[in-house]
C-alpha cells in the first residue's frame, strides 16, 4: 500500500497508510492468501509458519504488505490501491458499491432519478477522507455506514429534497473514515444509516399450519 494520509485529530502529523493500523479482518485475509500460496507451491511449510506467526501478530498493514509483497497480487488488503477519482451516473437504474470495494479518495455522483447506494461496511479503507460531490436531481443516494465511518453534509445545497443523516457518534468511538459530501439535491434524498438488522426468518407452511412461533433471528454473538 502506498500513499501519504492524514490522521484525524488536532494537528497530528501526517502518517503514511503502512502505519495505520490493521483490524482482525485484515489479518485473516493475509492468512488465506499466505494458504493459498503455499498450497500453490510458492511458499514452503517453513515458509509458511514463519509467515503465519507473523501475520497474526502483525498490528500495522505495513506488517502484513510485507508478506505478500513477493506474492502474485490476489484479493487481499496488501493489494489494495484506491483510485483517484470514481464517477457514478445514475438515469433511472439502480447503481451499487458494497463487499469488498475500494475506497477512492474522491467521488462525483449523479443522480437524475433512480438510485446509488454505497455500502462502507466491508469497504477497503486506505485513507482517512473521501470527498463526495453530489448532484441528486430526483431519486436517491445512500450510504451505509459502519463505527467509525462519519457523514458530513453541511455543504449540500437542498431545494425541495431532503438530507438524512445520523448524529456524530461518541468519542470512545476511533475514527475510520470522514465522508465530506457536498453539492445539491433537488427533490431526491441523500441518507446516511446503518445497515439494517436482518429480517427473522420466515415461517415454512407447516409451522404456520400448526401456529408454531417464528425461528429467532440469528444474530452476532447469540
Amino acid at each position: 500500500m502506498a500513499g501519504e494520509v492524514t490522521s484525524r485529530g488536532n494537528g497530528d502529523e501526517q502518517l503514511p497508510a503502512r502505519e495505520l493500523r490493521a483490524s482482525h479482518e485484515d489479518r485473516d485475509r493475509v492468512v488465506e492468501l499466505l494458504r493459498m500460496a503455499a498450497g500453490d507451491g510458492r511458499l514452503s511449510a517453513e515458509e509458511l509458519d514463519q509467515r503465519l506467526e507473523v501475520a497474526l501478530t502483525a498490528r500495522t498493514y505495513g506488517e502484513l504488505t510485507a508478506l505478500t509483497r513477493d506474492l502474485p497480487a490476489g484479493p487481499g488488503l496488501a493489494t489494495a490501491e484506491p483510485k483517484d477519482l470514481v464517477r457514478i451516473e445514475s438515469r433511472g437504474s439502480s447503481v451499487r458499491r458494497d463487499g469488498r470495494w475500494v475506497v477512492p479518495k474522491r467521488m462525483e455522483i449523479r443522480v437524475s432519478s433512480g438510485s446509488v447506494r454505497l455500502d462502507f461496511t466491508e469497504a477497503v479503507i486506505t485513507q482517512p477522507v473521501l470527498s463526495i460531490d453530489a448532484e441528486v436531481n430526483s431519486g436517491s443516494l445512500t450510504l451505509i455506514t459502519k463505527p467509525g465511518v462519519v457523514v458530513d453534509t453541511d455543504d449540500v445545497s437542498i431545494r425541495s429534497g431532503n438530507v438524512k443523516v445520523p448524529p456524530p457518534e461518541g468519542p470512545g468511538v476511533p475514527a475510520l473514515l470522514a465522508i465530506h459530501v457536498s453539492g445539491k439535491v433537488g427533490s431526491g434524498t441523500i441518507t446516511a444509516r446503518p445497515p439494517r438488522p436482518p429480517r427473522p426468518p420466515r415461517r415454512t407452511f407447516w409451522q404456520w399450519l400448526l401456529r408454531r412461533p417464528r425461528p429467532r433471528a440469528i444474530t452476532r454473538g447469540s
